[in-house]
């Protein structure tokens, strides 16, 4: 039952036993995430329950095709419905007038969005192999080529193309990860 593809099946199906398994085991972290980015318990409810639908209706369709974990894209869908909600927020506060309320949606929205950006840059960035991490790390600090050769042991020159290459080897893998679409079409 812990595999994806009896998850989707139980989704599609509405199997009774699968979805409760699947509510229990992903209800906390959608909670957590709403919660900490201006939520409530209803919120959490509603959210869950529309990106479930939203879900089922996808498979139900036969014409998406997964290429993560099935709790992966499930918790995409959670982070998105609950951005437009926060962006329809938005917009009605922005009719009422009440500029600090909409000060406050608006830090909200980009809190969630940078929070988003940042984890998925640390999830590929730990990735690299160790040398590369170092070697970023380093380039982080604000060392220079000429200190980074010195403590690596490279030439400045490689040091200088290494860097090259593994800056392009960490985009190249968040440009696949399904949250990078996600956060480009936010931004």
């Amino acid at each position: 039952m812990n595999t994806d593809q009896a998850i989707i099946s139980g989704i599609i199906k509405g199997d009774e036993r699968i979805l409760k398994v699947f509510y229990r085991d992903h209800i906390r972290y959608i909670q957590g995430y709403i919660l900490r980015n201006d939520g409530t318990m209803q919120d959490v409810e509603d959210i869950f329950q529309d990106a479930l639908v939203v879900l089922y209706q996808k498979l139900k369709s036969g014409t998406l095709e997964i290429r993560v974990p099935v709790k992966t894209y499930f918790y995409g869908i959670c982070k998105n419905t609950w951005r437009t909600r926060l962006r329809n927020r938005h917009k009605i506060v922005m009719d009422e007038t009440n500029l600090m309320d909409k000060e406050e949606v608006y830090s909200v929205i980009n809190d969630i969005e940078n929070q988003d950006r940042e984890h998925l840059y640390r999830k590929h960035f730990q990735k690299l192999s160790s040398d590369n991490k170092n070697l970023m790390l380093l380039y982080f600090q604000g060392k220079s080529v000429k200190e980074i050769s010195q403590m690596t042991g490279y030439s400045e020159g490689y040091a200088r193309k290494k860097k090259f290459d593994v800056k392009k080897q960490l985009l190249t893998m968040i440009e696949k990860d399904p949250l990078y679409s996600e956060l480009r079409i936010t931004a």
